[in-house]
C-alpha cells in the first residue's frame, strides 16, 4: 500500500501536466491586468501558481507559518520564468514528501498571523488543503483570467473548447 506522501506525489505529478499547460499560456506584458478591482492581478495570480507547490517543502520541515513575516511577494514575470518557478517548486515538494515519514504526517502544523494561530491540522491535512488543493483552486482562477485576455484554456480534467 503506497504512502501518504506516495500518494501525494503521484497526486502532484498528476496536476503538474496541465499546470504547466496553463502557466505556459499566460499572456506576457499583462501581469497588472486583472478582472475586477478586487481581484489578484493576472502577474500575482501566475506566479502564486507557480510557486505554491514550494509550500509543501515548508509545511514538512517548519511547523508553522506566520503571515505577519516576511517581505512581498515577486512573481515570475514570463511564461517561461513561470513554468520554470512551478518546476523548482514541484521539486522541493516532491523532495520533501519523500524524505519525510508518515508519523511527522501526523504532527501539527500551524498557520500563524503576527503569532496568532488562525489555523492548526495535522500536516497531512494541512498539505493537502492550503497547498494542493488551494494551487489547484488558483489554477482554476488563471484559467478563466487566460480565457478573458483571448488567451487558449488547456485541457486540465477534460477537453476544453480550445483544445478537443
Amino acid at each position: 500500500m503506497p504512502s501518504i506522501a506516495e500518494l501525494m506525489i503521484a497526486e502532484l505529478d498528476r496536476e503538474a501536466i496541465s499546470t504547466r499547460k496553463v502557466l505556459a499560456n499566460v499572456p506576457e506584458g499583462k501581469n497588472d491586468w486583472k478582472p475586477h478591482e478586487k481581484s489578484m492581478t493576472l502577474g500575482y495570480l501566475a506566479g502564486l501558481v507557480a510557486t505554491m507547490p514550494s509550500w509543501i517543502a515548508s509545511m514538512i520541515k517548519r511547523d508553522y507559518l506566520d503571515l505577519g513575516e516576511g517581505g512581498p511577494f515577486t512573481p515570475p514575470s514570463s511564461p517561461k520564468q513561470l513554468v520554470e518557478a512551478f518546476d523548482a517548486a514541484l521539486a522541493e515538494a516532491k523532495d520533501a514528501l519523500a524524505s519525510t515519514t508518515e508519523e511527522h504526517l501526523m504532527t501539527n502544523w500551524q498557520l500563524r498571523m503576527h503569532g496568532t494561530v488562525v489555523y492548526e491540522a495535522p500536516r497531512h491535512i494541512a498539505i493537502r488543503d492550503s497547498a494542493i488543493n488551494h494551487f489547484v483552486h488558483h489554477r482554476g482562477q488563471l484559467s478563466v483570467y487566460l480565457r478573458l485576455n483571448d488567451k487558449p484554456v488547456p485541457s486540465i480534467y477534460g477537453p476544453s473548447a480550445d483544445e478537443r
